[in-house]
């Protein structure tokens, strides 16, 4: 499951780090006269009103960090919504963009993207390819991923210390239309989503009973992430688990699995319970995380059964073929609409389906707008989060 974006060598990394350095320079020198205004988020009195949304993960919630550091996904991905490529890995909207809406917020800018961003509410700083584990970590001896977790968590630091900074100095004319304040920072979301491509390297080189054993060091690196999120000044965590590793239709075509390995839904049982393995571990150390970071509020979100449910009531819920793909080249093998080919010198497109909106998978690893809002549907109200409570006031703390 390698994306344009899944690039592992050290160079890479510096590489990476040296954009968004160009990058912020660039941002922070411009200085719009104004920008759009935008509702608050805040529908009553019980809602937080969230100044900003600063998200971290992988091409779940990439909205454009991938394109700008190495290429765009190709046509026909961004279709059904910004009919045109737009930088994420679907047909349309992500999570994280029915999240903005359900907030009545702008779409988050990629935090690396220098051509007219607005921060004023918030900034992406996932990558499409990014993993928990460190720079310098290994994952069952794959390598080290230069788009980790604690990467953008040092974008973030980067991005806050700057404008802090320039606030402190008196520099900061202009900024406010554009940017976050200083005291916006312990008052934003911090949405979390991440996780799937550590686990889909588990799945390839070793056994899954040894992938399990490895699990607790993801947790822990992940607990590390927040608790520096925290130190940074983050209070509100909305926290995705992961979704149901077998059920991606990638597997099927680049590794066709044994009828025995397969559940009633048609996915493969040991990959679902791999990532059922991850998930309560996960919301296991958010509870202790909650006991640690006193001030500190963390919403576990459960993906994995929003996920399940649909293509477990695909028909009814008007989708076609649960485990059937939309984008992919003719010859369907192996999948990659994220990236172009070349055929004879030419460069080609991948190929759409004729109707998305019945579709759950769009690429055989990422979802459709279709599939995403569904989803969003049922994790932004309350009664699959723990604590059961919709994301307008994830920032309440006595829901504990």
């Amino acid at each position: 499951m390698r994306s344009l974006c899944s690039v592992k060598t050290s160079v890479a990394a510096a590489a990476l780090v040296l954009l968004s350095v160009a990058v912020n320079k660039q941002i922070f020198n411009s200085r719009p006269e104004s920008a759009p205004a935008y509702k608050s988020s805040s529908d009553g009195d019980d809602d937080c009103a969230f100044p900003a949304v600063f998200n971290f993960g992988d091409s779940n919630s990439d909205t454009g960090g991938c394109s700008v550091a190495f290429r765009r996904p190709p046509p026909p991905n961004g279709r059904t919504f910004f009919h045109r490529p737009s930088g994420r890995f679907s047909d349309g909207r992500l999570i994280i963009d029915f999240i903005a809406e359900r907030l009545k917020m702008p779409y988050l800018s990629a935090y690396l993207d220098s051509f007219m961003p607005n921060f004023r509410r918030g900034a992406n700083f996932a990558q499409a390819g990014a993993t928990i584990l460190p720079l310098d970590g290994e994952m069952f001896q794959i390598g080290s991923n230069p788009f980790s977790l604690n990467l953008q968590i040092l974008q973030f630091e980067v991005f806050k210390s700057r404008i802090t900074e320039l606030y402190q100095t008196g520099n900061s004319l202009g900024m406010e239309g554009h940017f976050p304040s200083p005291e916006d920072f312990p008052k934003a979301l911090y949405t979390i989503d991440i996780g799937q491509n550590d686990l889909f390297a588990a799945t390839l080189p070793i056994t899954v009973g040894k992938a399990k054993a490895s699990i607790s060091n993801l947790i822990n690196h992940f607990s590390s992430n927040i608790e520096e999120l925290y130190k940074l000044g983050a209070r509100t965590f909305w926290i995705h688990n992961t979704g149901p590793l077998g059920c991606l239709p990638y597997y099927f075509i680049a590794y066709p699995p044994n009828p025995e390995a397969i559940d009633a839904l048609g996915c493969i049982q040991s990959h679902n319970e791999l990532a059922q393995a991850f998930n309560s571990q996960l919301k296991d150390r958010i509870i202790l995380l909650r006991s640690q970071l006193r001030d500190a509020v963390l919403t576990y979100v459960d993906i994995y059964t929003a996920k399940y449910t649909l293509i477990q009531t695909a028909s009814t819920q008007g989708f076609v073929d649960p485990l059937g793909l939309c984008c992919k080249y003719h010859d369907g093998n192996p999948p990659g609409c994220w990236e172009m080919r070349r055929v004879n010198g030419t460069e080609i497109n991948p190929s759409s389906c004729s109707d998305p909106l019945k579709y759950i998978s769009w690429d055989s690893v990422h979802y459709t707008e279709a599939a995403n809002k569904w989803v969003s549907d049922h994790i932004l109200n309350d009664s699959l989060n723990d604590p059961q409570v919709p994301i307008s006031q994830a920032c309440r703390k006595n829901i504990h």
